[in-house]
């Protein structure tokens, strides 16, 4: 088996064992039935974020079944580079478990709160207002450490460009829902990192 061939194996692996929970998480917030409306997030964030997050997916897909249709943007990275990507996965992946157990029902794929919805303040939202995007960036990096692709890397960045936007219009309608005490909590921890001091 050549390097290629083991690192595929644990993106596979990853994607069949990790996703799965992912899935699920947000099947069962969607249970409640309840209509979220997408358009607040604006133009440019409806127009760009699932678009890029299709083309992640599209290329880590082809990467997957036959690495050679991606090879148009592989990049030469030395194997401690990619066992490094593996090492990133696993944390990513279990911050990613955390983050979806912490929300429970509050999970939502767009900056519209439920009507239900309680403000989260335990597991890593104790410290970091937004892991979710954390988590994405980190297995965005992962996977494409992991795969060698610029195409992946590119994704992943420009994903976090538009999550970055999309955040503001999200702590203005947490603050709206929430006020003072979601203020608090914006004053005490960090956007996208624990807050330092």
């Amino acid at each position: 088996m050549t390097d290629d061939q083991l690192f595929r194996g644990i993106v596979i692996a990853f994607v069949f064992l990790v996703f799965p929970i992912g899935l699920y998480h947000r099947i069962k917030a969607q249970s409640t039935g309840e209509t979220l409306d997408r358009r607040q997030e604006g133009t440019f964030v409806l127009a760009t974020l699932r678009p890029l997050g299709a083309a992640t997916w599209f290329g880590l897909f082809a990467w997957m079944i036959e690495p050679r249709w991606m090879a148009w943007s592989s990049l030469s990275l030395p194997a401690w580079t990619r066992w490094a990507g593996v090492a990133l996965l696993v944390v990513a992946s279990l911050l990613m478990i955390w983050v979806f157990r912490s929300l429970g029902s509050n999970l939502t794929d767009t900056v519209v709160t439920r009507q239900k919805h309680t403000l989260v303040l335990h597991g890593p939202y104790r410290w970091i207002r937004h892991p979710l995007y954390t988590t994405v960036v980190l297995l965005s990096v992962a996977i494409a450490l992991i795969c060698a692709n610029w195409f992946l890397i590119l994704t992943g960045i420009l994903t976090f460009v538009v999550l970055v936007i999309r955040t503001r219009t999200e702590e203005r309608n947490l603050l709206a829902r929430f006020g003072d005490g979601y203020q608090a909590y914006m004053d005490r921890t960090g956007r996208f990192l624990p807050r330092l001091g």
